[in-house]
């Protein structure tokens, strides 16, 4: 039996992993790491390269590791250039750069050694810990759970490029879709819908391959934000108001309205603005409520019915559900060990993330606790430093 668990490898349960051990709670043998990918951050990895993100949005101290300045330690270790290890007054790292410094806090931790590549189909509280159960019929094991489960396997579909992708599948893909064709291979001209960050990278990075072929349509017009929420939930300003809230009601509404969403970073709109003054890049407004495809062509109508705009193939950039993740295991979970939730479907938790007897929750689970930034590189240092200080 291992004496902790944790499902889920991406940015949170790597966080989370290299907080146990770097303080001494654990030592990587009594660790089980348990995600569907082969590697640690591989979904991480896959979305970013995706969009090709050359930069994180989150500033230098925002990383994985406890130390907060282990990031610029590692650049100067490595003799990075530092004009272009780091970008902006916020010293925002280069993808390339965090990902070999996760790859190094990874190899330094020997997590690789606590990988258990699976899908998890159920989770039981038994004596002396829990029961995690695989789709392979594989059992794990632990004292203690830690459920580090994101929404990043459920991309959000507006209704009408849904039944579009029913009615011609290969029209339209979700930029976050495990299996988009490489964009060699659809028919151009693409058009990008929304209007925010992955939207943005990802009209960069197709005007560049395919100057003159690409089209970003949004509903809104660019909301400038250089972060996805305001920094003051970074500290008690704003978190100890909305840990007073005693509503969950209220708690979410609260995350809601905090949450930048849609949002893109100054510099990136700058950058947007460049390439549309020199034609690469086209952008259309409007709001589509049909799409058909005719001659070959996709066609998007508005809500009167007048078409708005024809194309050879939608790339949606609409984020994600944020719906309970995990739920065809969770709820199940839920029910038999009486844990409890708000009326979103989120847990309820203790200051501590704590959901159960030996359960924990960090990441997007553990947001009516932890406010806005929960989902975050930012605020997964600040639950796992929680977790590990209540032990």
């Amino acid at each position: 039996m291992y004496k902790w668990v944790i499902v889920g490898g991406g940015v949170q349960g790597i966080t989370m992993a290299t907080f146990l051990l770097r303080k001494k709670k654990i030592t990587t043998s009594e660790l089980a790491i348990v995600d569907p990918y082969s590697e640690p951050l591989e979904k991480w990895k896959h979305y970013t390269s995706s969009i090709s993100m050359p930069y994180l949005r989150s500033p230098v101290v925002h990383h994985i590791d406890v130390e907060t300045f282990s990031l610029q330690a590692f650049v100067k270790r490595k003799t990075y250039d530092w004009n272009t290890a780091f970008y902006g007054r916020f010293k925002r790292p280069s993808l390339q750069v965090f990902n070999e410094y996760c790859e190094h806090i990874i190899e330094d931790l020997l997590l690789k050694n606590a990988w258990i590549q699976g899908r998890v189909r159920g989770a039981n509280r038994m004596e002396g810990g829990w029961s995690v159960q695989l789709d392979n019929g594989q059992e794990i094991l632990g004292e203690n759970l830690i459920l580090a489960i994101g929404i990043s396997e459920q991309p959000s579909w507006p209704e009408w490029a849904e039944v579009l992708k029913n009615e011609s599948y290969n029209s339209v893909y979700h930029i976050f879709d495990s299996d988009l064709p490489s964009f060699e291979h659809l028919k151009r001209p693409f058009t990008i819908v929304g209007g925010g960050i992955t939207s943005v990278h990802l009209a960069l990075k197709l005007s560049t391959l395919f100057p003159n072929d690409v089209t970003l349509f949004k509903r809104h017009s660019f909301r400038l934000h250089d972060f996805d929420s305001d920094p003051a939930w970074l500290g008690p300003k704003n978190q100890l108001p909305f840990r007073k809230l005693e509503s969950y009601k209220e708690r979410r509404e609260k995350i809601i309205g905090a949450r930048h969403k849609g949002s893109v970073p100054r510099d990136l709109h700058i950058k947007l603005l460049h390439r549309i003054q020199r034609g690469e890049l086209s952008v259309v407004d409007g709001s589509a409520e049909r799409a058909i495809v005719s001659n070959g062509q996709i066609l998007i109508h508005d809500d009167q019915d007048n078409l708005i705009h024809q194309t050879g193939t939608l790339l949606l950039a609409t984020g994600f559900k944020p719906t309970l993740p995990g739920r065809e295991w969770l709820t199940p979970m839920i029910h038999k060990h009486h844990l409890k939730c708000a009326e979103c479907g989120y847990p309820i938790v203790s200051k501590s993330l704590q959901w159960g007897p030996n359960l924990y929750v960090i990441g997007a689970l553990a947001e009516l606790e932890m406010g806005p930034i929960a989902r975050n590189i930012s605020g997964a240092r600040q639950a796992a430093e929680r977790i590990v200080s209540s032990l």
